[in-house]
């Protein structure tokens, strides 16, 4: 058994697909089910179903599969930590974060690559069950989520500023000239919004219902990418969180502050208490204690 197997593994459940996983692997796909019954002969189990394509782990490969995730998160460790030793950093900070809060994750990520240049990046966007599994399970190191119901026993928290919201358009098709709107303004504005259910939208729908108001609802959409297009082309405008670096994307994007409206879920950065758990994690942990103790521009 060695490292590489175990990554193959890993690249099979991520991909659902021998080929697909082969091609994340660099390596052809006979040589990735070679090595994988190579596993299966030396483990004397069962771990994939196979058919005409893949079909799933067995109930055996599962537990195997979270074990080698864990021998693997405990291998990159390791070299993290012999890294850490020589006075470097380096390796893949996993950073998993809820998409609408007023923080600009570049803010962190350009501050940590000033210090360890060495460092690179994984960002996934997920809501924050998806975030506290991912740490549970070791697939993230850090995470941004909401905290009301974290178990501060199982984690670090750094609970950051309340995210407040505005009124994001595009000047080219747009024109604002109020220094903070209001929501009953907001209601008669064509809008893009989170699809309902998401924790944001959540707050959004409570501050007009709260009010009586009816918002006039141009384009509902799970991807910020997507309401930032419509923005962009003058299709809508979006109520963004303040501070979350949108309106700096181009020249005609603005932001105007809406009163009164928070969300009202509180904000951290988390990192799991239990071992394993690397020096990249502490030391980026460490670094946005550090930078977000201070008020952000």
């Amino acid at each position: 058994m060695d490292i590489k197997q175990l990554k193959y593994l890993i690249a099979l459940d991520e991909t659902q697909h021998f080929g697909q996983a082969a091609a994340l692997c660099h390596i052809t796909q006979p040589t990735l089910s070679m090595r994988i019954r190579n596993l299966e002969e030396e483990l004397e189990l069962t771990l994939i179903n196979r058919g005409q394509r893949f079909e799933g782990f067995t109930e055996s490969g599962e537990r195997i599969l979270a074990w080698a995730r864990s021998v693997l998160a405990a291998h990159d460790g390791l070299q993290a930590e012999a890294a850490n030793c020589r006075g470097q950093l380096v390796g893949s900070l996993r950073l998993g974060m809820v998409p609408l809060i007023s923080l600009n994750p570049m803010t962190l990520l350009t501050t940590l690559t000033q210090t360890y240049p060495e460092l690179r990046y994984q960002l996934s966007s997920s809501n924050s069950e998806q975030v506290i599994e991912g740490l549970n399970r070791n697939q993230l190191d850090l995470g941004l989520c909401y905290i009301d119901q974290i178990d501060t026993h199982h984690f670090e928290v750094l609970e950051l500023a309340a995210t407040s919201m505005g009124l994001l358009f595009d000047t080219r098709h747009y024109s604002f000239t109020e220094p903070e709107m209001s929501w009953e303004s907001i209601s008669h504005i064509p809008l893009g919004l989170l699809t309902k259910g998401m924790h944001y939208r959540k707050s959004i729908d409570l501050s007009f219902s709260s009010k009586n108001l009816t918002p006039q609802i141009q384009l509902e959409s799970d991807s910020t990418f997507q309401l930032l297009q419509a923005v962009n082309a003058g299709l809508c405008c979006a109520i963004m969180p303040l501070h979350c670096g949108m309106e700096s994307m181009n020249e005609h994007l603005k932001m105007v502050p809406i009163s009164e409206a928070k969300v009202r879920s509180r904000i951290g950065l988390l990192m799991r208490k239990a071992e394993p758990r690397s020096a990249l994690a502490e030391r980026c942990f460490a670094a946005a204690r550090d930078l977000f103790s201070h008020p952000q521009p």
